[in-house]
């Protein structure tokens, strides 16, 4: 059995997150590998039901995210995590925790992202609906060194495409077409 790994796919709202975690996990799944997503949005409703972005608050929420992850992986399941995490220290939380991680940066211009805007996040923060966007109104830390660099305006599959491979060549799994049972002599 190949150990468990976590891969953190970090970037802008509205960047490609969500839709390269979709990819990735349809090209695992085409493997034989199933993983465990902790997708923001769907947690925060479980642990912050009422957000208010506050910096305490996205530090709780982080801290819990990078710590379910982290028992996850010790119990085997890979994880993805599909999360904005504005902070460096958010991501290396769980970078610290987990021996086999990748965090992938997801590369989207700006203007981009403002244009997809499927949750109405951006329009919000232009009409004052919010003020804790990351990337216009709180800050956005990109990666100092990503694992992986992948482009949020490109097609989602080749995205999902790097990351395997990047899990491939770090031996978190097994090469495609590469059998996990040794041959018979």
């Amino acid at each position: 059995m190949t150990p468990s790994f976590a891969v953190w796919v970090t970037g802008l709202p509205a960047s490609g997150k969500s839709t390269i975690t979709r990819a990735l996990v349809d090209e695992l799944k085409s493997r034989g590998i199933d993983v465990a997503v902790l997708e923001s949005d769907a947690l925060r409703q479980v642990l912050t039901p009422r957000p208010s972005y506050s910096e305490e608050e996205r530090d709780a929420f982080y801290r819990a995210l990078a710590y379910v992850g982290t028992i996850l992986v010790a119990h085997g399941v890979p994880v993805v995590f599909d999360a904005t995490a504005n902070r460096r220290a958010y991501r290396s939380r769980a970078r610290a925790a987990i021996d086999r991680f990748i965090e992938v940066y997801v590369e989207c211009p700006l203007d981009v992202c403002r244009a997809r805007d499927p949750k109405g996040l951006y329009q919000k923060a232009r009409s004052g609906g919010t003020t804790t966007l990351p990337g216009v109104q709180a800050e956005y830390e990109r990666p100092d060194r990503p694992d992986l660099v992948v482009r949020g305006d490109g097609p989602p599959e080749a995205a999902a495409r790097a990351i395997v491979t990047l899990l491939e060549e770090r031996g978190n799994i097994a090469a495609h077409g590469l059998s996990a049972v040794a041959p018979r002599a």
